[in-house]
């Protein structure tokens, strides 16, 4: 009997990358190779017997400082002012087959995206009020229609809480999803971007033809495919994402765990950023400008019939142009097509053209030269600034700099500076502001005051 297993006599010696092959008396070079790019998975996991606990012997700074930087990491993305196509046409296309059963993922696959799909849906119509939304699904080897293409919310959110009751099982078709996707995209106006976004939990696709005739019919459509798998990479995702794409990568990705799914789906969100082939395809349609339809409420004494559902009702928006009434906004005129919306409808897309510029990391020397003790936003205390300086032994430490280092992303004074009207923020702000508001309140404070210097431009859309 071997006194030991040679896969283990080396495992502890060093830490390259050299791989022993069970049952061979010598190690042989074989594996993943030395420039290998950390996969995904093995960078999301931490360490937590590293963590270092502070001078008075708690984690509370450590713990809290991992949490500020979690929420930075969503924030921190590029913010140069970049051309999107805020009119967007998506399809979602949610995978209903038979591995949308697995628990990986709780409770389920199948419900865990049904949560999802509806949260999303709350977002996308909230950062793109303008924007047309259909949902599609796959299963048994088919393409079926979950929700037609529609502006309401509301409309998608009922069909897919319809969903829950029904139980996933067949194949997916990634062919016949992409073909029935073409077909509601293909008489889409020319201005607006026509988008399909797939979440795929199977390991394979049930075509009944060459997927790739699909592709190039995609591509010469102008659609943008992207996928969110949930199980593993397959190479045919990734091949369509690219082409569809103009050669991004980016556009498709595995999610690692229910947090990770969420954040990919909620991305999605964010209108895409416009190629140079879409826009010379607009000069060559010449659609330069947009006619819309800016209606005013109404509250009418007796109920009548609405254009769009044909319910009784008192209330609802006249179309500008062939005065038809309409149940709610943005809607398109059922009667002449104009596109109807409100003005804040523009307000609410206008920020992803202009995006608030991420905050700037405080350190603790300007805090205190800043001398600020509580959050600019929400009046919250800061911690405070620690002394500069500690006479020992005769000698100066800078105690500024021998405070425990926090997460990498979190600010070691819990302050973060918008660098345009120099107020300090909590963390909880910053991601308000960010995410929700898209304004910088000191900014939009300092505008609004009567006989302000306008020498700066304030920071948000």
């Amino acid at each position: 009997m071997a006194h030991s297993d040679p896969e283990y006599d080396d495992q502890g010696a060093d830490d390259d990358d050299d791989v022993v092959v069970p049952g061979r008396g010598s190690r042989s070079m074989v594996s993943r190779p030395k420039g290998r790019a950390q996969a995904k998975w093995e960078a999301a996991a931490s360490r937590n017997w590293e963590l270092q606990e502070g001078a008075d012997g708690s984690l509370e700074g450590v713990l809290g400082g991992l949490e500020e930087a979690g929420k930075r990491k969503r924030l921190l993305k590029d913010t140069t002012p970049l051309q999107r196509g805020i009119i967007r046409h998506t399809l979602l296309v949610l995978d209903l087959s038979s591995a949308m059963n697995e628990k990986d993922l709780r409770p389920t696959r199948h419900l865990l995206t049904i949560n999802y799909t509806i949260a999303f849906v709350r977002e996308f119509f909230e950062q793109n009020p303008i924007s047309q939304l259909g949902i599609l699904g796959m299963r048994e080897g088919l393409a079926i229609r979950v929700s037609d293409m529609s502006g309401n919310p509301n409309d998608h959110i009922s069909a897919l809480k319809q969903l829950r009751s029904t139980e996933p099982k067949g194949n997916p078709s990634l062919q016949n999803a992409l073909d029935m996707a073409r077909a509601a995209l293909y008489h889409t106006p020319s201005h607006g971007t026509r988008e399909v976004v797939i979440v795929l939990g199977a390991l394979l696709t049930s075509d009944p033809g060459d997927i790739h005739d699909t592709i190039k019919a995609c591509i010469r459509d102008r659609i943008r495919v992207r996928i969110i798998g949930l199980a593993a990479q397959m190479h045919i995702c990734a091949e369509i994402c690219r082409k569809t794409n103009g050669g991004d990568e980016n556009c498709y990705d595995v999610a690692v765990d229910e947090v990770d799914y969420r954040q990919q789906l909620m991305a999605i969100t964010t209108p895409p950023v416009l190629r140079s082939t879409d826009t010379e395809a607009q000069k060559n349609n010449q659609a330069a400008l947009l006619m819309m339809g800016f209606p005013s409420r109404i509250v009418e004494e007796k109920a009548t019939l609405c254009a769009c559902h044909g319910n009784l009702t008192r209330g609802g928006y006249l179309c500008s142009r062939c005065k038809a009434k309409v149940c709610n906004l943005p809607a398109t005129c059922p009667t002449c097509d104009l596109t109807l919306i409100l003005s804040t409808h523009l307000a609410r897309s206008y920020h992803h053209l202009f995006p608030l510029r991420n905050w700037a990391e405080v350190s603790w020397k300007r805090a205190r030269q800043k001398g600020s003790v509580q959050c600019y936003g929400c009046l919250s205390a800061f911690p405070a600034v620690p002394a500069q300086y500690e006479v020992a032994n005769g000698d100066e430490h800078d105690l500024l700099f021998a405070r425990t280092k926090r997460a990498e992303g979190a600010s070691e004074s819990s302050r973060y500076e918008c660098e345009t009207c120099g107020n300090h923020f909590c963390i909880d702000c910053d991601v308000f502001c960010h995410e929700v508001v898209h304004n910088c309140p000191g900014c939009q404070s300092q505008a609004s005051l009567p006989g302000a210097d306008g020498d700066g431009e304030a920071n948000g859309g």
